[in-house]
């Protein structure tokens, strides 16, 4: 089982990278982690879905084929507790599938991911910049993995 997060572009603010970098060491210690980037489409003069449907192209790529693809979505996605998302690593890492989260462009997720068999998740219910949707989620996921162990930093 491998927990792989995915994200279109890098995150600018160097604090903000420098947080997510810290939740990706911590979530490490706990799942099989794998970080993918993949660079934001150039949107000048062209159409949102044509930039959506180029990242959706260079995410699939770098996805697993196999295991579970949770799209995350500020609207329609289902929200977790950190309890039930923990459960929800839990149950990957015991049937062994891997799992992976993709946090999408300014425009959002192409069709070619949304056409693949997939979950959403919401974190939040408003639209989040990139790279907080990615350091809220690397958090959960290294949170997950701490009330997995039953350690104390879930309260």
């Amino acid at each position: 089982m491998k927990v792989v997060v995915a994200a279109v572009g890098k995150p600018r603010d160097a604090a903000l990278a420098a947080a997510i970098r810290q939740y990706e060491e911590r979530a490490a210690h706990y799942w099989p982690l794998e970080v993918v980037e993949v660079k934001e489409e150039g949107a000048r003069g062209v159409a949102p879905v044509q930039v959506m449907q180029r990242e959706a192209e260079r995410l699939g790529e770098r996805l697993p084929a196999q295991g579970l693809l949770v799209l995350c979505e500020p609207t329609g996605g289902k929200s977790y507790t950190s309890e039930e998302f923990a459960a929800l690593l839990q149950g990957q890492r015991e049937r062994a599938q891997d799992i992976a989260f993709v946090i999408g462009g300014a425009f959002g997720i192409g069709a070619q991911l949304r056409d693949r068999p997939h979950r959403k998740l919401s974190l939040a219910p408003w639209t989040l910049p990139h790279e907080l949707a990615r350091l809220v989620l690397m958090e959960q996921i290294y949170r997950a993995g701490t009330i997995g162990r039953g350690e104390p930093y879930h309260k």
